[in-house]
């Protein structure tokens, strides 16, 4: 009776101790879970920087169980924008949003919702970090050279070309024009020789023929140091530098779209896709286009420099190094702002950098990112790898970027009167006049 007794209390102790083990475990799980913080990123890529994007989320939440990033993507910038504004003011404001870059990050920090990051990454640093382009990235800083934004989708205009319409015109695909003088031949060839009816195209048009016409001739785009320079009550507000340099690019531009050579022109995207397919043979874009790209299989191609005058410089200066970024947004409690400073932290290590990089055509984050780049990644594409390294050198003044308040409301005129000129609609003269006419006024309102 004993024995049994003795046999009863053991299997009593016994099942107790598997509970007990049993819910301790699940209590530890249910730490585990409950340990997880979320934080959402709002954003606006598209196509396959999207689904890169999503891919590396994915994998971040897969390889850690402290946080978990939850992306939501909008069609526009506006429409993010609209939606963060009523986020916010509910209190349900996102912890990071990509905003698209104004050319006046200060004016951006000085809302109250806004979490300047040096502020975050000086509470939660990261370690090692060395930025790629330091000094070209004034997009995400203040004049203090305080980083505002995480430059996640930093880009710059280049020029595209399909490397087997080049072939079929009897065209080095390795040696692409550097002068706009030279590109023409290279288009003339293009259309008459390998019978392309769309030699050349041109997306964000305001970037590559206004915004970058000067720096990459060494030359500035506006008044006070590209609006570098402290601006007081009695400074005049940046204007335009609208001179004989883009007089004769704008005229060529027109020539050229009489002469078929110029078929395709945006203030978006929209030519990416003509490029994408195969239709126009020469493209100017943002480096950002390059994810669309690499994923067309049935795509071959190379990249270059924007092109230059040599009548007016002895060789090409650097473009502004601009796209997106990535804002931190306060008023979360602590687990969430350190969560976002994780996430960056991901972000930031150079093999899942060096993929974003690599897959996207935005720059490296870091020099790591680039020194961990696949050389036969850039071994197959030509002229990639001198462009992205041609960015680490320290910028000359004209490079460096421009401020100018308001230009979320100045691009639009300036697109319209691009489209203008090159639609033969307004003489060249009279549209470069009109938009300067239009920014100062818009960019003296306060």
């Amino acid at each position: 009776m004993k024995n049994l007794q003795l046999t009863g209390i053991a299997r009593a102790m016994f099942a107790s101790r598997r509970a007990w083990l049993f819910g301790a475990a699940m209590a530890m799980a249910g730490a585990a879970n409950a340990a997880a913080v979320e934080i959402q990123v709002w954003h606006t890529l598209t196509d396959a920087n999207k689904a890169e994007f999503e891919k590396l989320a994915k994998q971040y939440n897969k390889e850690q169980d402290q946080v978990s990033v939850t992306l939501r993507a909008f069609p526009t910038s506006s429409a993010l924008e609209q939606e963060a504004v009523a986020a916010v003011k509910a209190k349900k404001g996102p912890n990071l949003l990509q905003l698209v870059d104004n050319h006046s990050p200060e004016v951006v920090a000085q809302y109250k919702a806004v979490l300047p990051m040096y502020e975050l990454l000086a509470k939660y640093p990261i370690k090692d970090l060395n930025w790629f382009v330091p000094a070209t990235s004034s997009f995400t800083r203040d004049s203090k050279g305080r980083l505002l934004a995480f430059p996640w989708m930093a880009e710059v205009p280049v020029m595209f070309y399909n490397t087997a319409a080049y072939k079929k015109a009897g065209l080095d695909p390795n040696k692409p024009a550097r002068t706009w003088t030279g590109l023409q031949a290279e288009l003339l060839k293009l259309r008459d020789v390998a019978d392309i009816d769309c030699p050349y195209a041109s997306s964000d048009q305001v970037t590559v023929h206004l915004e970058n016409l000067a720096p990459v001739n060494n030359q500035q785009f506006t008044s006070n140091n590209n609006g570098l320079d402290a601006v007081t009550k009695k400074s005049a507000a940046p204007a335009m530098q609208f001179d004989t340099l883009y007089m004769r690019h704008i005229s060529l531009m027109v020539s050229w779209k009489r002469s078929l050579l110029f078929t395709a022109h945006s203030g978006d995207n929209a030519s990416d896709k003509l490029f994408a397919k195969g239709e126009c043979s020469v493209l100017t874009a943002n480096s950002g286009a390059f994810g669309q790209f690499i994923n067309t299989k049935s795509l071959s191609f190379g990249v270059a420099p924007l092109p230059y005058y040599d009548q007016v410089t002895n060789d090409g200066g650097k473009p502004f190094v601009s796209g997106s970024a990535l804002w931190a947004l306060g008023g979360h409690p602590q687990a969430e702002d350190k969560a976002t400073a994780q996430f960056l932290a991901w972000l930031s290590k150079p093999v899942i950098a060096a993929e974003w990089h690599q897959r996207t055509g935005y720059l490296p984050l870091t020099e790591a990112a680039f020194r961990a780049s696949d050389v036969s990644f850039y071994n197959r594409i030509p002229g990639v790898q001198a462009v992205i390294a041609s960015m680490r050198a320290q910028p000359n003044a004209n490079s460096r970027g421009f401020r100018m308040a308001n230009y979320d409301r100045i691009e639009p005129v300036l697109n319209q009167q691009l489209n203008d000129a090159f639609d033969g609609k307004v003489p060249p003269v009279a549209a470069l006049n009109n938009a300067a006419t239009q920014a100062r006024s818009i960019a003296a309102q306060r």
